[in-house]
């Protein structure tokens, strides 16, 4: 079976951290795109990050920039987010997601991804 599953989320103060992971299942992750993407409530969806696992740059949402890092460890076929210096603004649901794999750098357009995990639940509050 084809899918993408997350995990990682949960509660932590401000300037606390995360790792979140998202496993691939039925597919490698040695050619892919992959992209974060969180909706907090009563807001939009927004990219987060993304990679293109054949060692293109990867991308960021200028406001976190620095704080946050993507990563993919291929023996695992995961892609991780590893989320530090975490305000209150970041909570939100986050979802990882595949799209194909061109040969180009990654996108931050929700729309060019077709494969979506659950999403996991990331709160910061003190």
């Amino acid at each position: 079976q084809v899918q993408l599953v997350e995990s990682g989320g949960g509660t932590v103060q401000p300037v606390g951290s995360l790792r979140l992971s998202c496993v691939a299942s039925g597919f490698s992750l040695n050619v892919a795109k992959i992209g974060w993407f969180r909706r907090a409530p009563g807001k939009e969806r927004e990219a987060v990050s993304c990679i293109e696992t054949r060692n293109f740059p990867a991308r960021y949402r200028d406001s976190v920039r620095g704080r946050f890092t993507i990563s993919v460890d291929k023996p695992k076929n995961t892609v991780f987010l590893q989320m530090n210096s975490l305000e209150p603004e970041d909570t939100a649901v986050y979802h990882c997601a595949d799209a194909p794999a061109d040969g180009m750098v990654c996108d931050l357009d929700p729309r060019e991804y077709e494969l979506w995990g659950q999403g996991t639940q990331v709160t910061v509050a003190s």
